[in-house]
């Protein structure tokens, strides 16, 4: 859950998806939308299906492996996390090379390249797994992201208090404000969404999108004016924003009737909607209804 999410917001989704798959068989004989359901606003949703597979795969192995590369093969994992979990549950001396550490290493080393470049990385690896204290493992690789989260800041880092300031080559050089260089970030792509609630009785409609689909497969979706060219748009209920990566998406929701609705839209319950895997543009667009 904390790749590509924030430790605040994941915590949440953490504890509710344990009370709902306390172990690896539930998890693994889950229904796919009990598990989207449950995974529904954390975003990168590959993440939940692939944790599915990981724990089919753990029960054909008949355990957690213990070893690196048996761990680095579960649907999944990569690098980092294979390293985390190796060192961090069984002692073994793999470094880890998350965004903390690559930047404390950085910094540190004073490396004068990009370090979204492949050929730097693997500078950094090297230097960490020269680094790594093979008797505690674990223990070196938590202290290292705990010292890029807490003391090596992006910015206004807190050389001060760094236990490592003396050796720090980008301190010396007075240049720790500006490493490590990274890409230029893309700039914001602004689009602009209309979505329709059209109710009958205690039902909403919304539509499924399909299992291939590029993005949120399997997730319910409020329909578009676009898709209900013979839907009457009537009052507007709200807007709102949302932002998917480098997307700013601002969402006017607005009241509408159908007559009758084509074949691949379906009428939700309203008392059954948090059974649905609902993409977290619909959730938003829901809750300024009163669904009481």
């Amino acid at each position: 859950m904390l790749q590509q999410t924030r430790v605040a917001a994941v915590i949440p989704y953490y504890q509710r998806f344990l009370d709902r798959f306390p172990d690896i068989e539930a998890l693994r004989s889950a229904e796919e939308h009990e598990l989207l359901a449950a995974w529904a606003g954390l975003g990168y949703y590959s993440r939940a299906r692939n944790l599915q597979k990981a724990a089919n795969k753990i029960v054909e192995l008949g355990e957690f492996p213990r070893d690196y590369p048996t761990i680095r093969s579960l649907p999944g994992v990569g690098e980092y996390t294979a390293a985390a979990i190796a060192s961090i549950a069984f002692d073994l001396p793999h470094a880890v090379l998350d965004g903390n550490v690559i930047r404390v290493l950085s910094r540190l080393t004073g490396e004068p390249g990009n370090v979204d470049s492949a050929s730097v990385r693997t500078r950094l690896r090297a230097v960490a797994d020269s680094a790594i204290d093979p008797r505690n493992p674990g223990e070196f690789n938590q202290g290292l992201m705990e010292l890029g989260a807490t003391v090596c800041l992006p910015k206004q880092p807190q050389c001060l208090l760094c236990p490592l300031a003396r050796d720090c080559r980008a301190r010396e050089l007075g240049r720790q404000n500006e490493l490590p260089l990274k890409s230029a970030r893309p700039g914001a792509i602004e689009v602009e969404m209309q979505l329709l609630v059209i109710e009958k009785a205690d039902k909403i409609l919304a539509w499924k999108r399909p299992a291939d689909s590029r993005r949120l497969a399997g997730f319910w979706e409020l329909p578009e004016p676009a898709q209900l060219p013979r839907a009457r748009m009537e009052a507007i209920i709200a807007r709102f924003r949302h932002t998917i990566v480098n997307t700013n998406f601002s969402y006017d929701v607005f009241r509408a009737s159908l007559q009758r609705a084509p074949a691949k839209f379906q009428w939700l319950a309203k008392d059954k909607l948090r059974e649905f895997p609902l993409s977290t543009a619909t959730k938003k667009a829901l809750a300024f209804l009163d669904l009481g």
